[in-house]
């Protein structure tokens, strides 16, 4: 079982005491795929931070079983964790502008992540950048590259997370598994992407008709309103 959650409880204090944010959730995950479906502040982020042990400072962690692989999170070093993280596992969250350093460009910041687990020179972690932004589906790699996180599109934000999640796991280059995950993972960004864009401009052609009524309203030359 590649992940094992047990009774897990996450808590945050607050002035009138501790607040459970995640109560009591257990599930298991082989290599199948699950989809935790909840409203906004359920706790869905927070579980699946809980795993990579990247949840805020002053949060309260317990459960009778929480581990990855076999390794227990809870009582792992941070050495161990680091093991996993990028490695064996990646969190891509929903907005990037709250993930992606503000201050770094996203090739840096792909850069970055390639050289912690990779090693080499900073222009070899560059050009691996370019290369796995390219992996990704992004259109002018070396262009974006050069972009800070407030230049790019949401989904575009968050194809350089998943580009920074697959840093540590290339070598010489991506295997085909690798090459189709990355493919997939965009695509679906991208369909994800187009859809949010014709809902905003469905509310934007729906504003511009008045609101809920579907119609112009106009004035007749009896003056009363007629529907067109």
């Amino acid at each position: 079982m590649l992940v094992d959650i047990q009774n897990l409880h996450i808590a945050f204090p607050t002035p009138q005491g501790w607040s459970e944010a995640v109560r009591g959730v257990s599930l298991t995950l082989g290599a199948e795929k699950l989809g935790i479906v909840g409203e906004s502040g359920s706790g869905k982020s927070l579980t699946a931070r809980s795993l990579l042990r990247l949840l805020p400072a002053g949060a309260r962690v317990r459960a009778d079983r929480l581990a990855f692989d076999g390794i227990d999170v809870l009582a792992a070093s941070e050495r161990g964790m680091r093991a996993i993280r990028g490695k064996r596992a990646g969190l891509i969250l929903q907005d990037p502008k709250f993930s992606l350093n503000p201050v770094m460009t996203a090739g840096a910041q792909v850069a970055e992540a390639w050289r912690r687990h990779k090693g080499g020179s900073r222009r070899v972690a560059a050009g691996a950048a370019v290369d796995l932004l390219a992996q990704v589906l992004i259109r002018d790699p070396a262009r974006v590259a050069t972009l800070y996180p407030h230049e790019l599109s949401g989904g575009m934000g968050q194809r350089v997370m998943i580009a920074m999640m697959l840093a540590p796991r290339t070598s010489e280059g991506p295997s085909p598994l690798e090459q189709l995950l990355a493919q997939l993972v965009a695509q679906s960004q991208e369909g994800i992407e187009h859809l949010r864009n014709l809902v905003q401009q469905g509310k934007r052609i729906e504003g511009k008709l008045g609101g809920d009524d579907p119609y112009h309203r106009s004035e007749g030359a009896n003056g009363k309103a007629t529907r067109q």
